[in-house]
């Protein structure tokens, strides 16, 4: 992986259900690690979840009390992916029985901030959600595919994978890679690669097959989150790609079993070609460079 690539620190949001106390201590001790949103029942966490608003739940073993159990159960068995944290503060005679119902409920992971070590370990545990994401492996384990890729071609993976899912056409890859869509298209297409276009329409399926790991997620959902016109339009894209229909696709693949469809496809039978591969390279001076997104002076293509 080339050793200069831009690593943006993002944010974990997390939806919380936590006392006033742990909310500004959980403020404090994860400066810059996560966006909290601190709610007041389940019921605005799952629609945190089922928006695509949170990607970690901390609940108070102090608040699960005054929380419906089956809520619980259902944002677990909803949200498999999505890891719920128990947060423990203080210890009551209740605390012993909160704690073992949680555990029951499914929730695995205990942070005992009792200790400050336990803030520490909260910290640690938000890093990590940020670095395990599954985009980001999907650039590791590319990385490892093609050692010798040039920055140019690294630029090209990094658009599908490491930014958010609005790059969705050719010509806003082309856009960031400061080059026309024909002569993106036109390199692809002299290398004997496939189509720059196959590459992006995988790499959206692979966050769709990572979403619908959660069965709290619908079709809709995930069509919307992915930025299709309608779930109708992500339906005649899934069976236009995979040959199969968005309730066959979500029962075949989930994330990671996507992403080896993807390396299969697009990056093991083409490694040579791939490794010295440069589709941004320089072009002749006389054609005007596309302005960065955002640009006043941009011209929308």
């Amino acid at each position: 992986m080339p050793s200069d690539s831009k690593r943006s620190q993002q944010r974990t949001p997390v939806s919380t259900i936590l006392t006033p106390l742990e909310r500004s201590r959980m403020d404090a001790a994860a400066q810059g690690l996560c966006d909290a949103l601190h709610r007041e029942s389940l019921d605005e966490v799952l629609s945190d979840l089922r928006q695509q608003k949170a990607s970690l739940v901390l609940i108070s073993v102090t608040r699960y009390g005054s929380q419906s159990s089956s809520r619980v159960a259902a944002m677990v068995r909803e949200f498999p992916r999505i890891p719920a944290v128990a947060l423990l503060t203080e210890t009551q005679n209740w605390t012993p029985h909160a704690t073992l119902a949680l555990g029951q409920l499914g929730i695995r992971t205990l942070v005992d901030a009792r200790l400050p070590t336990g803030w520490q370990t909260l910290r640690n545990l938000l890093a990590s959600q940020n670095s395990n994401d599954l985009l980001r492996s999907a650039l590791v384990q590319i990385s490892l595919d093609l050692p010798a890729v040039s920055k140019d071609c690294w630029r090209f993976f990094e658009l599908l994978f490491d930014s958010s899912p609005k790059i969705s056409t050719v010509r806003q890859l082309a856009r960031h890679l400061n080059i026309l869509p024909s002569t993106l298209m036109s390199r692809f297409f002299r290398a004997k690669l496939p189509a720059p276009k196959r590459y992006l329409s995988l790499a959206r399926l692979i966050r769709a097959a990572r979403l619908f790991e959660n069965p709290g997620l619908s079709v809709a959902r995930v069509a919307n989150h992915l930025d299709y016109s309608s779930p109708q339009s992500f339906g005649r894209h899934v069976r236009t790609v995979m040959k199969m229909s968005p309730v066959k696709f979500r029962s075949t693949f989930d994330g990671q079993g996507m992403l080896q469809y993807f390396r299969t496809e697009l990056v093991l039978p083409y490694v040579d070609t791939l490794s010295t591969f440069r589709p941004a390279a320089a072009y002749p001076g006389w054609i005007p460079k596309i302005q960065p997104v955002g640009s006043t002076n941009s011209e929308e293509l």
